[in-house]
């Protein structure tokens, strides 16, 4: 079954069902030493799947549950390794989509739901592109309209001090921070492996590159001449531009990574040859923006291009 939370849509099975969590894997396309999120009704529920609960992690989830984050604590004895990765940690999270809080209620227990996609594609956030990615693999689909956050949870490690995060999302940085009134730590190879963590991800299946703003018409010119060029960016079109398709992204970063990858699938069918995305700001309120379109992009931001832009 597939749900919608605010996040993406997930594909969810029975956390405590190996069977059932060897299908996600299999209708995924899923490594099985990548780890599985647990969705969990409320807090109370922290004590059954880990086996250490820190202050930090009852303080985070008074502030942030029901919502887009994701904790990772010491696993209990009891969780099955498909769910860890064969780590001794474990990733929950309680969603705050009415759905989702309805769907957990009526079942009385955790449910491992990665996202509702092939493994390393764009992530669905809405009903009809979970169909359209996995159609005959998933039987049901809880349509919740279009997800209000649209990327994936912020994972906060908490499995070893100082806190760190693993994965940027809708909760920043500095509000976790803040919640916890101590600095955050780096994450080193020592953290625990978590969704989203591969340096290919949230891949449309055209190449995408990030380009600066003020050289994407130069770099069609320049590197991509004669192709179809779909390109995504926060001005509207030039009049002289000769991309084939351009769509203008929101301003905001919530708005943007709302709207991110139901933009980021619109130019996927596009039949285009490429795909151009100018280069959000670089600031702190864009670090989740930034990091999807890092892992989605076949390259970093291309060095002439980026030499190019320094160099004004």
């Amino acid at each position: 079954m597939a749900f919608p939370t605010e996040t993406v849509y997930g594909l969810g099975a029975d956390a405590s069902n190996p069977a059932a969590l060897r299908k996600v894997f299999a209708a995924k396309g899923r490594p099985a030493d990548h780890p599985l999120i647990v969705h969990i009704a409320d807090m109370s529920e922290l004590k059954h799947w880990a086996a250490e609960v820190p202050r930090a992690a009852w303080l985070l989830a008074e502030k942030f549950w029901p919502g887009p984050l994701t904790m990772v604590l010491k696993r209990s004895s009891h969780v099955n390794d498909l769910i860890s990765g064969g780590q001794n940690t474990i990733g929950l999270r309680v969603p705050g989509h009415p759905v989702a809080q309805q769907l957990l209620k009526a079942f009385g227990a955790g449910i491992a739901a990665p996202s509702a996609n092939k493994f390393g594609r764009l992530s669905p956030t809405t009903a009809q592109h979970v169909r359209e990615e996995l159609g005959d693999a998933v039987e049901i689909v809880l349509d919740g309209g279009p997800c209000d956050v649209g990327i994936e949870s912020t994972i906060v490690d908490l499995s070893r001090e100082p806190p760190a995060i693993l994965r940027p999302g809708r909760v920043s940085a500095q509000q976790i921070a803040d919640a916890l009134l101590v600095p955050l730590g780096e994450p080193s190879g020592e953290r625990p492996r978590m969704p989203g963590s591969l340096a290919t991800h949230y891949a449309p299946r055209t190449p995408l590159m990030r380009v600066h703003a003020d050289e994407i018409e130069n770099f069609i010119r320049r590197q991509a001449p004669g192709a179809a060029v779909a390109v995504l960016a926060r001005r509207s079109r030039p009049r002289d531009s000769r991309a084939a398709l351009w769509q203008v992204a929101p301003q905001s970063p919530e708005e943007y990574a709302q709207h991110l990858y139901a933009l980021l699938r619109r130019m996927d069918s596009a039949g285009c040859a490429l795909l151009v995305v100018e280069s959000p700001p670089d600031l702190p309120e864009w670090a989740a923006v930034h990091d999807r379109l890092s892992r989605a992009a076949v390259e970093p931001l291309l060095p002439a291009v980026a030499a190019g832009a320094a160099a004004r």
